[in-house]
C-alpha cells in the first residue's frame, strides 16, 4: 500500500524519477534552485516564472538524498514551506522525500466511530527519555492496556531548536527531525492502527513560530499586517492572495489525513483566526476533509476555541457531524481545577462561586458558560447555547498540556491536589470525568500521577532566548508569589536542557505507590466505560442535571437502546444532608464508597437504566 498527497507547491516525485518544484513568490522577481547533498546534480537551476506569482521546475532526477532549497531574487537562500522533511533544521536546506518508497501494512484500518474515544495526548519528545517516533511505539501496548483507544500528538511539525512544544512550528509539512524521519512517523502510525489506536494530530494554522519563518522574504501574502495575534502577525485568510494561503493549509490538513493516514486533527486556537469571509477558513478545511479522506474512512477533527462558540458542533439527523466531531471543553477543566486544589486566581474566578453547578452543566449539556457573564472578563459574557448537543461534540479532561505547562513550575493536578489535601476530591473528578458520555482525554502520565512536571520549555539561542526567558518570568510577575525578582528568577529557564529533561515521564513510577493506586483506579474506569457506557453512546443526548443539595450532583443522560446513564455524586468534604437521595437508579456500574443513608464526602456512583 503506497501513499502520497498530491499538492500544488512543494516537491512531487515524476514517473520519470525524478520531481517537480513549484513555489509561490509572489513579492520575487526570480527565484534560483539551489541544489546540494549526495550526488552529481548540484548546482544552481533557475525556476521560471509563472502567473500569479507561482516558480516552477521540474528536476529530471531526485533522490531521498537531494537538498534544495531557494535563492530570492540573488539574496536570501531559504527552505521550502511545503518542505517533507528538514534534516539540517529550519534554516538548513529541504530534504527530498518520495512517499511512494513508503511500504503501508494498514490497508484495512478504515478508522474507529468517533464515540469509542478516550484520548491520550503526548508530547513525542516526553514520553520517553529517547523522545522520538520510534521510541513511542513501546509504550503503544501500555495505552491499550490502560484502555486508551487514540493518542493525539502535540505538533510535531518542524521549530527551531532540538525541542520545544511544537505551537512555534515554521515549516508545517516536515515532521520534526529530532523525532526520526517521516518514515519514522508512519511506522509509529502503522503500529497504533495495528493495535486498534487512532492517531490524532495537533495543528497550529493561527500563527507562525518566531524563528525560522522566512515567508516574509517572498510571500508577504501570507500575512495581514494589520492584525497581531499574541504569536506575532495573523495569517492572512481573507485579504488579496489569501486564496492560495487557505490552500496551503487546506493542504497541510489533508497531507497529514492522506500521506500519514492519520485519523484526525485537533485545531489549535480557532478563535485566533481571523476570517471575515464566507465560507469561514475552517468550515472550508472541514468540508475538504470530510469530501476527501473522510468519504472512505472515519477521520475526526477536534476544535480549540477559547470562546465557547457551539456553531462548529451541529449534527445532523442521524448524529453525524456536520463540521467539526467535537471542541475542547475548558469548562470541564476549569471547574475541576478549582474542586481540587482550592485555587481560584485568574480565570479560575469564574468557577470559584459555583464549581459544582458549572462542573455539573458542563458534563451534561457541553458548556458551563453558555452566554452568562464573566467575573474573569469584566461581566462580559461568554458562550453560547450547547444543550442541545451530544456529549460527543465536547472533549472532557482533568488537565492538559495548555494548564500543566503555563503554570510557572509546571505541576500536575495531582501534585496541586495532594499539596492540598484534596487528592480524594480529584479521585471523585476522575471518575465523574472518564465515566460520563463525553470523549475523555488523559494527559501523557495523568494515569499514574506523575509526578514529573511538564514544564514550558524550548530551545531558541541568542537574543530571542533572552527575551522568551525574561517573558516568562514577567508574566507572573503580577501574581503575589513572584512579585519578588528572586522568585521569578527561580521559575526554570524554558532554554535550559534541564527544564526540558525535567518534563520527560519517569515511567517506572508506574510500579511505586501512590502511583500504581492511581493506575488501577484509572485503568478499572475506562474498563468500565468500554464495558458498560461505549456500547450504547453512539446515540447519547444531551444530560439533565439536578443538584438536591450544594455539593450534590445528579445527572441523567439518556442512550441508545432506550438506556439511561445516571451519576449520582457528593462533590464536598461532608456528607450529603439529610433526605437527598444515595441510590442512583438503575444497576450501578461503579460505586466509590460503601452505600449508606447519606452520600459520603468525594463519594460518585455511576449506574444504568435498562427498558
Amino acid at each position: 500500500m503506497k501513499r502520497l498527497h498530491e499538492m500544488p507547491f512543494g516537491a512531487a516525485p515524476t514517473d520519470s524519477g525524478g520531481a517537480r518544484v513549484r513555489l509561490w513568490a509572489p513579492a520575487a522577481t526570480g527565484v534560483v534552485l539551489v541544489r546540494s547533498g549526495d550526488g552529481p546534480d548540484q548546482g544552481s537551476f533557475p525556476m521560471k516564472a509563472l502567473d500569479d506569482g507561482w516558480h516552477e521546475l521540474e528536476l529530471p532526477r531526485a533522490h531521498a538524498r537531494t537538498d534544495y532549497a531557494f535563492c530570492i531574487d540573488g539574496g536570501p537562500v531559504v527552505p521550502d514551506p511545503a518542505s517533507r522533511c528538514q534534516r539540517s533544521g529550519v534554516h538548513g536546506p529541504s530534504s527530498f522525500i518520495d512517499p511512494w518508497r513508503f511500504d503501508w501494512n494498514d490497508a484495512a484500518w478504515r478508522g474507529r466511530p468517533w464515540h469509542e474515544a478516550v484520548i491520550y495526548e503526548l508530547h513525542v519528545g516526553c514520553l520517553t527519555t529517547e523522545g522520538t517516533f520510534a521510541s513511542a511505539i513501546s509504550r503503544l501496548d501500555a495505552l491499550v492496556a490502560l484502555g486508551v483507544t487514540a493518542i493525539e500528538l502535540m505538533p510535531v511539525a518542524e521549530f527551531e531548536g532540538r525541542h520545544g512544544w511544537g505551537y512555534d512550528g515554521v515549516l508545517p509539512f516536515a515532521p520534526k527531525a529530532a523525532y526520526g524521519t517521516p518514515d519514522d512517523l508512519k511506522r509509529l502510525v502503522c503500529a497504533a492502527h495495528q493495535r486498534g489506536l487512532m492517531v490524532f494530530m495537533d495543528v497550529v494554522y493561527n500563527h507562525f513560530g518566531p524563528d525560522g519563518n522566512y515567508l516574509h522574504a517572498y510571500a508577504p501574502g501570507f500575512f495581514n499586517p494589520d492584525l497581531a495575534t499574541p504569536w506575532g502577525a495573523a495569517i492572512n485568510l481573507d485579504g488579496p492572495g489569501s486564496r492560495w494561503v487557505r490552500d496551503f493549509f487546506i493542504h497541510n490538513a489533508l497531507y497529514w489525513i492522506e500521506e500519514f493516514h492519520l485519523d484526525g486533527l485537533r485545531i489549535d486556537a480557532v478563535h485566533a483566526m481571523h476570517d471575515s469571509s464566507s465560507p469561514h477558513f475552517i468550515d472550508e478545511l472541514v468540508a475538504a476533509v470530510r469530501a476527501g479522506p473522510g468519504r472512505d474512512r472515519q477521520v475526526h477533527l477536534v476544535l480549540e476555541n477559547d470562546l465557547n462558540d457551539a456553531a462548529r458542533l451541529r449534527r445532523d439527523d442521524t448524529g453525524a457531524p456536520l463540521l467539526a466531531d467535537a471542541q475542547w471543553n475548558d469548562d470541564v477543566h476549569h471547574a475541576v481545577h478549582v474542586l481540587a486544589t482550592g485555587e481560584t486566581d485568574g480565570y479560575y474566578v469564574d468557577y470559584a462561586a459555583e464549581p459544582v453547578r458549572l462542573f455539573g452543566r458542563a458534563l451534561a449539556e457541553g458548556f458551563g458558560f453558555q452566554g452568562d457573564p464573566s467575573p474573569y472578563r469584566g461581566g462580559e459574557r461568554r458562550g453560547t447555547p450547547s444543550a442541545h448537543l451530544s456529549p460527543l461534540a465536547f472533549v472532557n479532561s482533568l488537565q492538559t498540556h495548555d494548564q500543566v505547562g503555563n503554570r510557572a513550575f509546571g505541576e500536575r493536578i495531582a501534585t496541586l491536589a495532594a499539596a492540598a489535601e484534596r487528592s480524594e476530591a480529584l479521585r471523585a473528578l476522575l471518575a465523574c470525568v472518564l465515566l460520563a458520555p463525553s470523549p475523555p482525554m488523559l494527559f501523557m502520565g495523568e494515569e499514574w500521577a506523575a509526578s514529573t512536571p511538564f514544564l514550558y520549555f524550548c530551545d531558541y539561542q541568542g537574543e530571542l532566548a533572552r527575551a522568551v526567558t525574561q517573558g516568562r518570568r514577567a508574566e507572573f510577575g503580577r501574581f503575589a508569589r513572584f512579585s519578588d525578582p528572586d522568585a521569578r528568577d527561580a521559575i526554570p529557564d524554558p532554554n535550559a536542557a534541564t527544564t526540558f529533561a525535567m518534563s520527560q515521564l519517569d515511567w517506572s513510577e508506574r510500579e511505586q505507590s501512590p502511583h500504581a493506586e492511581w493506575l488501577v483506579l484509572t485503568s478499572e474506569l475506562l474498563r468500565l466505560r468500554q464495558a458498560q457506557l461505549m456500547p450504547w453512546l453512539r446515540d447519547v443526548r444531551s444530560g439533565v442535571m439536578t443538584q438536591a443539595a450544594p455539593g450534590t450532583l445528579a445527572i441523567c443522560w439518556p442512550l441508545g437502546g432506550a438506556r439511561r446513564w445516571h451519576l449520582l455524586a457528593q462533590l464536598a468534604p461532608h456528607e450529603s444532608p439529610a433526605g437527598v437521595a444515595s441510590e442512583p437508579p438503575g444497576a450501578v456500574v461503579y460505586r466509590s464508597h460503601a452505600a449508606g443513608a447519606r452520600l459520603a464526602p468525594w463519594s460518585v456512583q455511576f449506574s444504568i437504566e435498562t427498558p
